[in-house]
């Protein structure tokens, strides 16, 4: 190979023009349609809340002050909300993860979803548990109309334990129904996300791809986490939190929080 072969503007400007002009303009309006399609689903999330992100805060507030703990609860995609609420930067070292090995669509994706599906994997996981009534339990589910999450929140509710139900009332009136009552029906508070049915966002005119549970959804606790933060303030409550375990001194800060919680939350 010659030198100038190597080095010359002009040998790479093939490559560069091969994906033309009209596959840069597709990609620029595909990207235009998805981040308006999320950020107006996130101003609808804000314009329609309510008061009910402070509700759900005031809750865990309650149960923090206690010494109780967040029971965090989901099957299928919404373990990833679980995920996100355990164990993670600047959230709540009380929260405990409520699953199975069997929900987990990482052991096994169709039987994840049977499982989900099943009568009586909601109550039993509940009964395993054991939340108290100085505790709260947010169940996460963008369709809830499975008989797990509902089970879950059903069974809670009955044993006087509060209830916060992140799910998205649209996709929940469309979904099949595969349990007679719906998640948001057995809650204290309701935390709707907005998730259109079927989840995805694009092609606008016929949605096929680009998921957005997951972005509301996070949008939804980190919210709910601020408001929590505010109350906590003006409360006098010092909330017991994690810090990045990957900045100077992380590990310290984080070794009370495994002290004080680990005897109660077994996955610690």
């Amino acid at each position: 190979m010659t030198d100038e072969t190597q080095d010359s503007p002009d040998s790479a400007a093939p490559a560069v023009a091969a994906g033309g002009a009209g596959a840069a303009g597709a990609s620029g309006a595909a990207r235009a349609a998805v981040a308006g399609r999320f950020r107006g689903l996130l101003d609808d999330l804000d314009r329609t809340s309510g008061t009910a992100v402070a509700d759900a805060a005031a809750l865990i507030l309650d149960a923090v002050a206690a010494g109780g703990l967040v029971y965090a609860a989901g099957a299928g995609h919404s373990l990833a909300m679980v995920c996100e609420t355990f164990y993670r930067a600047g959230g709540l070292a009380c929260v405990r993860p409520v699953w199975e090995p069997e929900i987990l669509p990482l052991n096994g994706a169709t039987a994840s979803t049977a499982a989900e599906r099943r009568p009586g994997s909601g109550r039993a996981v509940v009964e395993r548990v054991k939340p108290g009534t100085q505790d709260v339990v947010v169940v996460f589910s963008t369709s809830g109309r499975n008989p797990y999450p509902v089970e879950i929140a059903q069974e809670c509710m009955e044993r006087g334990v509060p209830v916060v139900a992140v799910t998205s009332m649209p996709a929940s009136a469309s979904a099949t129904a595969r349990s007679s009552t719906r998640l948001a029906d057995h809650a204290t508070v309701v935390l709707d996300t907005c998730v259109p049915p079927g989840d995805v966002v694009y092609p606008p005119e016929s949605p096929h791809t680009a998921a957005v549970s997951t972005v509301l959804g996070a949008y939804t606790w980190a919210l709910l986490l601020a408001e929590l933060d505010e109350q906590a303030g003006a409360r006098g409550v010092d909330l017991p939190r994690w810090v990045s375990a990957n900045v100077p001194g992380g590990d310290e800060a984080n070794r009370r929080n495994f002290t004080r919680y680990g005897g109660r939350i077994p996955e610690l």
